[in-house]
C-alpha cells in the first residue's frame, strides 16, 4: 500500500469511527504495527539482528496483508469493506 492509500484509508475511519469502533482500533492497530516495522528498525538491529529484523520486516507489510484479506472476505461475501473502494481508487 501506498501512503496515500493509508491515509485515506484512516480519514474514512474517522469519519466512520462512530459505526465501526471495532474496525477503527484494529486499523490503529495495524497502523502500530507499520510504525514499528519503521521504527524498530535501529534497535533491532542493535539488539537482535536475526530475529529483530525479520520481525521489523514482517510488521511493516501488516497493514497490506490485512487489506488483501480484507478484499478476498469482501469478494467472497463473508465481510462487507465499505472503504475498500475508496482506498484502492487512489
Amino acid at each position: 500500500m501506498t501512503l496515500q492509500q493509508l491515509v485515506t484509508v484512516k480519514r474514512w475511519y474517522q469519519t466512520h469511527h462512530r459505526e465501526r469502533t471495532v474496525e477503527y482500533q484494529l486499523w490503529d492497530a495495524m497502523l502500530t504495527c507499520w510504525i514499528l516495522g519503521w521504527m524498530g528498525v535501529p534497535a533491532a538491529v542493535l539488539l537482535a539482528p536475526e530475529f529483530g529484523v525479520a520481525t521489523c520486516v514482517a510488521l511493516y507489510f501488516v497493514p497490506s496483508l490485512y487489506v488483501t484479506l480484507r478484499k478476498r472476505l469482501h469478494r467472497r461475501g463473508v465481510l462487507r469493506c465499505d472503504w475498500l473502494d475508496s482506498a484502492l481508487r487512489q
